[in-house]
């Protein structure tokens, strides 16, 4: 990536947030962030490794965006034998194996990840 691309899609800023851990609450609800370059691949295209979660106080996993691995669609595993899948993925709970999510920019990433953070925080919160 050049660097006037670096800029204007937040690839620093996301880099910036890489092992930053930040309280969202005074009940003690936090979001963890892991992100790294990594070669361009077929699997990771932009060349970002990441990992955006968001924790409850007793450190279980509510919610989280990552790539660590692929997501086929609903459906049945023979329709999708052999198939190749995008890693970039969101878990909207806590067992959610995960579903796709379109990776758009690191800008867009952390913006829809805040959203869903305020959105699991409203409501265990009230």
């Amino acid at each position: 990536m050049n660097s006037k691309n670096t800029r204007d899609t937040g690839l620093d800023y996301l880099l910036g947030l890489n092992d930053t851990i930040e309280v969202q609450n005074d009940q003690g609800y936090w979001v963890k962030f892991d992100v790294q370059l990594v070669e361009v691949t077929e699997d990771r295209p932009h060349g970002i490794k990441y990992s955006l979660t968001l924790h409850a106080p007793s450190g279980a996993r509510l919610i989280g965006f990552d790539n660590a691995h692929a997501v086929p669609p609903p459906g049945s595993s023979f329709k999708n034998a052999g198939k190749k899948f995008p890693f970039d993925h969101q878990h909207r709970h806590a067992k959610d194996v995960g579903v796709l999510y379109q990776f758009n920019t690191p800008f867009q990433l952390v913006s829809d990840f805040y959203t869903e953070v305020d959105r699991v925080l409203k409501d265990l919160c009230k």
